[in-house]
């Protein structure tokens, strides 16, 4: 059974090995697990799938595969009935008491032993079995007004599984991104260093160093390793930019968080002969933008972030810009960018279907050489990737 299994994740493209599928099948010859399907999903999600991006694809796949099956060992597992009497006592308010009373608290407690007893299949909907979304007392997601709820939560959906709910569905990749999405595709982008004060243990240090030394401990320290990636954000506000604020803002802010080199400044549509990091002072505090090409080192990741919907005449003109009579087309200055930056990328939060309709955004492509990519999960894992390189 579990080698469909293997290849229904495998037919979901989830990046599955055979080496994972062993050490499952190992796990479960040792009983690391209780025989409840859901002990199961949660020891084979972490076995099986490697990156939080294939969860959701993960969760549809099991839950294609495991549809209606209750437990993987035992057909039909019993029920201590002393436990259950006591886990219905646990769970039960007073309110619920006060009100099983009407029926009589014993006379019901004998009465779901005997069902206990005769039921032997599970059961939905109806009025005499133990099951869900009936009216008898006893189950779970249906409505009597003096029954004991068994298993879950109740309240209707509240019991669906863990699987069917995907909890983790905003990790689909064609989904656009929340801040803690958008982080998680970001770490990609990392080159460790060790600088600072020597302040963490030297694992492999520390144990060469007291094999030199006899066998006598000798610890070493060193340096905590950090990302050393610098980065340069450039974003596009205003005008048609207004229309993805909420998503720049968490793409912005997960940046700032994963990236402590990182340095941003503002343009409008395009970029010209300045920039600046205030919008409300962009008038009388402003960066030219010769000096922001030569200040920061060639190794440093250059990002672009904008929708580029504009006239193309604003890219391509002296004086396209719509605000001021700018000297260079936009076109020029985004070329020395790219110059000066050898890794650089633009992200666009439009959605990427409607780029072949705008104009401007293919005029963009062409000079950033086909460097864009959608504000996607998917989009900036291959953004990230490139500026890896």
């Amino acid at each position: 059974m579990l080698i469909d299994f293997f290849f229904t994740l495998k037919d979901a493209k989830i990046p599955v090995s055979i080496k994972e599928f062993l050490m499952l099948l190992e796990a479960l010859e040792k009983g690391l697990i209780s025989m409840s399907l859901d002990d199961f999903y949660f020891l084979s999600r972490t076995i099986m799938v490697k990156d939080e991006a294939h969860y959701d694809k993960f969760d549809k796949a099991f839950g294609l595969y495991f549809k209606g099956i209750d437990t993987i060992f035992e057909k039909h597992p019993e029920i201590p009935f002393d436990w259950l009497t006591k886990r219905l006592e646990r769970e039960l308010t007073d309110e619920q008491k006060a009100a099983i009373e009407k029926f009589g608290y014993d006379k019901l407690m004998d009465r779901l032993k005997e069902l206990l007893k005769e039921q032997k299949e599970r059961h939905e909907g109806g009025s005499k079995w133990i099951g869900t979304g009936g009216t008898s007392p006893f189950g779970n997601g249906g409505s009597n007004p003096e029954g004991i709820r068994i298993g879950g939560k109740g309240g209707n959906r509240s019991a669906v599984k863990v699987w069917e709910e995907r909890a983790f569905k905003d990790y689909d990749a064609e989904r656009e991104l929340g801040t803690r999405n958008i982080k998680v595709a970001l770490r990609r982008l990392r080159k460790f260093a060790r600088h600072g004060a020597e302040e963490e243990f030297a694992l492999d240090a520390t144990i060469k160093a007291t094999a030199n030394n006899a066998g006598y401990l000798d610890i070493k320290m060193q340096p905590e390793r950090k990302n050393n990636i610098k980065v340069l954000m450039l974003l596009d506000v205003g005008g048609t930019m207004d229309d993805h604020i909420a998503q720049t803002e968490e793409l912005f802010s997960a940046a700032k968080t994963e990236f402590k080199n990182m340095e941003f400044f503002y343009f409008h549509n395009c970029v010209y002969d300045h920039l600046w990091k205030n919008n409300r002072r962009r008038h009388a505090e402003k960066f030219p933008t010769w000096d922001i090409l030569r200040k920061y080192p060639a190794d440093t990741k250059l990002i672009f972030v904008g929708d580029a919907t504009m006239s193309p005449y604003e890219i391509l003109q002296p004086g396209g810009s719509v605000e001021y009579n700018n000297d260079e087309a936009g076109a020029v200055w985004l070329q020395r960018f790219a110059s000066t930056f050898p890794k650089y990328i633009w992200l666009n939060p439009e959605p990427e279907g409607l780029w072949q309709y705008r104009q401007s955004i293919s005029v963009v492509r062409q000079i950033m050489s086909n460097r864009m990519f959608p504000v996607t999960i998917e989009g900036l894992e291959r953004g990230m990737r490139l500026l890896s390189k």
